[in-house]
């Protein structure tokens, strides 16, 4: 694989840590800004905002700008926006900061997305994009936990001020290793939005938006699951998120090789299996050791569905992926933020801290019929390309690189 999807993946680990940090601070910021934790809970969604908007927002921005450019100037505005976090005066001034923080992450993971794709063998395109996510499930890993465990000690302003310094390694990581993506001559803007209403490309985000909602359904719940039903203590719990990252890890690994080789029989099964480990994790959360062979299995099933949807809207998107590929993110913030409404809603209605595991494995249901749908009208249409189109102008040399 080139040097240059390991200054993607370190862009996806700062981006990925500064996205789930904040759960694990919701405590210290709240007592030092002088709120409460469930109102400093709102950072975690503003955090998501920025996401939403800023992926479509920012690709369309930037449609006629050099992909490595652009990678660039995002990590720059990631940047930024956690140096403004590390240094808000105010809660209001940090939700802010936080929105700023979240506007480049779509955005970037759908330009790196179509340059990690096109930096290998068309066969080898899916194992580009899932090593690139690999950056994003080893935060989940290490990052978090050592960026929380900062936080603690020497105070959360300091996390995003580390994250900032990760945010300009991966600068000059970008500019020094990727090499010159060319724009396809007949792109723009114009055209990215035509492509993003192709019927396969929005089914594609309906897929997103409902199966992996029901993956946060019950992460963002699990910590309360694994105290109040399994007896885990609350320092426990880091280590319990930890193995669910390493699920994650694991899934990205062997998401690629499977995508590459049948994209939608590794989207179905993915979805399949997510939807039967939720129901399984309903009784095995009772039982310490199951319950935790459960998390990893349930971040590996959950995350084996994230490579083939960004290759299914990259591919549907034909010679226009950018924007598809970054409203994919904007899909699964949507799922973020749904899943947790429904789970959270679940256990208000009194239905019990596992609740949320039923109300996901119904939305993973969900997902997998228009999974399903979408093929069987992918079969039925007059046979098409449906690959990522490159240009005609070949990629540089790695010695031309910089």
């Amino acid at each position: 694989m080139p040097l240059a999807l390991l200054a993607l993946a370190v862009s996806a680990f700062g981006i990925g840590t500064t996205e789930f940090v904040m759960m694990g601070l919701l405590p210290n910021v709240a007592d030092d800004l002088g709120t409460s934790v469930p109102t400093a809970g709102y950072l975690v969604s503003a955090y998501a905002i920025g996401v939403v908007v800023g992926a479509p927002l920012l690709t369309a921005l930037g449609s006629r700008v050099p992909r490595k450019r652009m990678l660039v100037l995002l990590m720059a505005l990631f940047t930024v926006g956690n140096l403004a976090s590390a240094l808000a005066p105010s809660f209001g001034s940090l939700v802010a900061a936080r929105v700023l923080a979240g506007l480049p992450h779509g955005a970037f993971f759908g330009v790196g997305a179509v340059v990690a794709a096109r930096l290998v063998a068309e066969e080898r395109r899916a194992r580009a994009v899932a090593t690139m996510f690999l950056g994003l499930t080893i935060a989940n890993i290490v990052g978090v936990p050592v960026a929380t465990l900062l936080g603690q000690h020497l105070g959360w302003r300091a996390t995003f001020l580390v994250v900032a310094g990760i945010g300009v390694v991966a600068m000059a990581a970008i500019a020094r290793l990727v090499p010159q993506v060319p724009l396809d001559r007949h792109g723009g803007l114009r055209r990215e939005l035509g492509a993003l209403r192709d019927r396969q490309v929005l089914l594609g985000l309906l897929t997103a938006v409902f199966g992996f909602a029901g993956v946060f359904a019950v992460y963002s719940y699990l910590a309360s699951m694994m105290t109040e039903v399994t007896g885990f203590a609350e320092s426990s719990v880091t280590v319990v998120l930890a193995l669910f990252g390493i699920g994650m890890t694991l899934g990205a690994l062997a998401a690629g090789p499977l995508t590459d080789r049948a994209l939608r029989p590794t989207l179905y099964g993915s979805l399949a299996a997510l939807a039967v480990v939720l129901v399984v994790f309903d009784v095995t959360v009772h039982i310490t050791w199951a319950a935790l062979a459960t998390v990893v299995v349930l971040g590996a099933v959950g995350f084996m569905t994230t490579t083939p949807l960004q290759m299914l809207v990259m591919n549907k998107a034909r010679s226009a992926p950018t924007l598809a590929s970054a409203s994919n993110h904007s899909a699964f913030n949507l799922a973020n933020a749904g899943g947790a409404w429904l789970g959270g809603v679940a256990i208000a209605a009194g239905w019990g801290w596992t609740s949320p595991t039923l109300v996901g494995a119904a939305l993973a249901v969900i997902g997998l019929a228009i999974a399903v749908t979408a093929g069987f009208l992918d079969r039925a249409a007059p046979e098409e390309p449906s690959r990522v189109v490159a240009t005609s102008e070949p990629l540089p040399k790695m010695s031309e690189v910089g």
